[in-house]
């Protein structure tokens, strides 16, 4: 019971740093250095993965029919588009599958550390702060999902690759690349959202996977576990989306900047106190 509680904690944390460009993982791994649950190493790495595919389960309730390239109240054309928006994040995943698949074990096994999260939770804070800064008297040229290129979205995918390195959101990574390669705000966070349903869904089956074949199975208590965790995570995950698509048509992400670092010295500071 207690590690059902621990459960919808972390969930919640889940859901609210999934999309902001402020890094799950260093949130997560914050809150389980208080938090521990009474489960197998096994398990807990596989659980922080997995409720990450909840909360991209928010986008597609969201999005459904906007990424649905066969609903019936589309338009021929509507349906193209729809197609091609699915070949531009399909192209944009690219460089995470070439790189990240490949790294992601000794990634997880070397960097996945407090003082390599607080380190990059500084220094994309940083860069936060210096290309809003810089991008202030530029008007964007991608101005709609439509404007992004075959080339942009490759692009953009690289961008999302740095991800691999713990601490750095992958959700950062992208918007602040999409940002400097010329989107707007708005743009870049919604196709930030779209890159995620198949990078988080191939995370977690491939974490699922590394799971059952390391001989392991679900008990009861943990398959309750992690779906409250799971469903948490969509849940504010949900609200989180509609609130940030909201935030970025009024505001740029300078705030987040200065509280990654802010939140890069509190983890430096649990690592020396």
């Amino acid at each position: 019971m207690v590690d059902i509680w621990k459960a919808i904690i972390i969930g919640i944390v889940e859901g609210l740093t999934e999309f902001l460009p402020v890094s799950s993982t260093g949130h997560i791994d914050l809150v389980q250095s208080f938090i521990h649950m009474s489960q197998s190493a096994d398990f807990k790495y596989m659980f922080n993965y997995v409720i990450q595919l909840g909360a991209i389960m928010a986008v597609v309730f969201l999005y459904f029919n906007k990424l649905n390239p066969l609903a019936p109240s589309k338009s021929a054309s509507e349906k193209k588009a729809t197609w091609t928006l699915w070949l531009k994040v399909i192209i944009a995943v690219i460089p995470s599958v070439i790189i990240g698949l490949p790294l992601n074990d000794w990634m997880d096994k070397h960097l996945q550390t407090n003082p390599v999260i607080a380190t990059t939770l500084i220094v994309y804070g940083v860069l936060f702060i210096i290309i809003e800064r810089y991008n202030k008297n530029r008007r964007p040229v991608v101005n709609s999902l439509a404007d992004i290129s075959i080339q942009l979205a490759l692009f953009i995918g690289l961008f999302q690759a740095l991800s691999i390195i713990p601490g750095t959101s992958r959700s950062g990574a992208t918007i602040l690349g999409a940002i400097l390669l010329g989107a707007s705000r708005y743009v870049a966070t919604e196709f930030s959202f779209f890159l995620a349903i198949p990078t988080m869904f191939g995370v977690s089956i491939l974490k699922m996977g590394k799971f059952f074949a390391q001989g392991n199975t679900f008990s009861l208590d943990q398959t309750v576990v992690l779906a409250v965790g799971f469903f948490v995570s969509m849940l504010v995950a949900w609200v989180t989306i509609k609130w940030l698509l909201k935030f970025v048509q009024g505001h740029d992400f300078t705030g987040f900047g200065w509280y990654r670092i802010a939140l890069g010295i509190v983890v430096l500071l649990t690592i020396f106190l």
